[in-house]
């Protein structure tokens, strides 16, 4: 199904890069914006706009919110950007219930990659090498009994989310317990729920990812970006193209990135 209108659902330069593609392809647009943003320069770019209730960054977590306003404005498309509500599988699966394309993957696959220990099974299964872990959620004894297999440090991690959030590192017996704590109480504030996962410690590694791109088709690697530059588990500078490792590496994490797609 072609898309003719579409509804973007994100604020600020993410939406006006989306706003600006959408509007050179020759497709309709429909902006989303708060009460406390009426005046936002995406808002002026678009054809029209629908006013969210609420104001601030929780105004834009509403799937429902968002699915009612692109059906009110005849949109046909949601494309939900980054951040916010783009990999929630909930906003996925009410766009399909309502007819609407969703710009991204479909609520099962963002369901499977968002949950890290489902993630780390299905790349065992594609053949692809993990750090040796435990999948979750896991208590203190199940973590002190790994970390004696494998040896310290090992880190405890938040089965949902990322960029940081719910990960601690344990260096030594003593430091179990605060770091589940700590670990579980962070990423359930962040994302609503606090299973943890543990894994052996990778001191000083490199953070190379993979840019894949794909339809319903098919699916492509585009190139890579460095994110080892990092101040407390958090990016603090992404470069690419990634500078001083072999064509070999690059080709085994493009292959493996195809893979799991």
């Amino acid at each position: 199904m072609p898309i003719r209108r579409l509804l973007v659902a994100n604020r600020g330069e993410v939406a006006l890069r989306v706003l600006r593609t959408a509007r050179d392809r020759g497709l309709g647009t429909v902006a989303l914006t708060t009460a406390d943003e009426p005046d936002a320069r995406h808002v002026e770019l678009a054809d029209e706009h629908r006013v969210l209730a609420g104001t601030g960054p929780r105004a834009w977590l509403d799937p429902a919110a968002v699915v009612e306003a692109a059906v009110d404005a005849g949109a046909d498309a949601v494309h939900p950007g980054w951040g916010f509500l783009a990999e929630a599988p909930a906003l996925a699966l009410a766009c399909a219930e309502a007819g609407l394309i969703f710009v991204g993957p479909d609520a099962d696959t963002l369901d499977l990659l968002g949950d890290k220990v489902r993630a780390r099974d299905l790349a065992r299964r594609c053949g692809i090498g993990v750090v040796d872990g435990l999948g979750g959620p896991v208590d203190a004894a199940t973590v002190a009994a790994f970390a004696e297999r494998v040896g310290y440090p090992v880190v405890v991690k938040a089965v949902a989310g990322g960029g940081g959030r719910g990960l601690r590192v344990v260096h030594g017996p003593d430091g179990i317990d605060e770091a589940l704590a700590r670990a579980s109480s962070e990423a359930r504030a962040a994302f609503g729920s606090g299973d943890l996962y543990v894994e052996r410690l990778v001191p000083r590694p490199r953070h190379v990812e993979i840019q894949v791109a794909g339809d319903a088709s098919a699916a492509v690697t585009l190139g890579e970006r460095d994110c080892s530059l990092q101040r407390r588990h958090q990016k603090l500078l992404e470069a690419a193209p990634v500078r001083g490792w072999a064509a070999a590496v690059a080709a085994e994490l493009h292959a493996a990135a195809r893979r799991l797609t």
